[in-house]
């Protein structure tokens, strides 16, 4: 399922099932930031944002939960959809958390809990409703020409994305 066998690979198509799951863990773990003040979390919640940007779901520990244990498990197991929109929604993700990280280092937690609400808003969007804001804001950046077309052929195509339909077919 990877754009390539490099260490730096991004899936590409991405199992959406999984991604949602992965939204559910952010949501949890951004509640638990923002509602409890438990501002340490911010550290594991960067990381995996970090990690799945830069590789995937191959170090992030909520990426591997949720493709190797809870998405197979779901009626629904896989689903896919583009990665490029996913990982610049995931790169959305890092400059939350590092801000928010940054903001409670910095002895600013109320700031830094905004900052995770808007996170856990967004990443509750994608969990309980598949909206994935972040692929939107991607969407309407290609729309722009500010992202390349070729960054995302199967965006522009839908032939690209559904099996037995092709181009040539239209």
């Amino acid at each position: 399922m990877s754009s390539s066998g490099s260490f730096f690979s991004f899936p590409n198509p991405v199992n959406d099932v999984a991604a949602r799951t992965v939204a559910t863990g952010v949501v949890l773990m951004g509640l638990a930031a923002a509602g409890l003040g438990w501002g340490w979390i911010l550290i594991p919640l960067t990381y995996g944002f970090l990690a799945r940007v830069a590789c995937g779901p191959k170090f992030s520990p909520l990426g591997l939960v949720a493709t190797q244990v809870v998405a197979p498990m779901l009626p629904q197991f896989e689903k896919l959809v583009p990665g490029p929109p996913k990982r610049f929604a995931q790169a959305i993700g890092v400059a939350f958390t590092v801000t928010a990280s940054a903001l409670w280092m910095a002895g600013m937690p109320v700031a830094a809990r905004v900052v995770v609400g808007f996170l856990v808003l967004a990443a509750g969007l994608e969990a309980a409703l598949g909206f994935c804001l972040g692929c939107k804001v991607f969407a309407l950046l290609m729309r722009a020409g500010v992202i390349p077309e070729d960054v995302c052929a199967e965006c522009n195509d839908i032939s690209l994305r559904i099996p037995g339909l092709s181009s040539s077919s239209r």
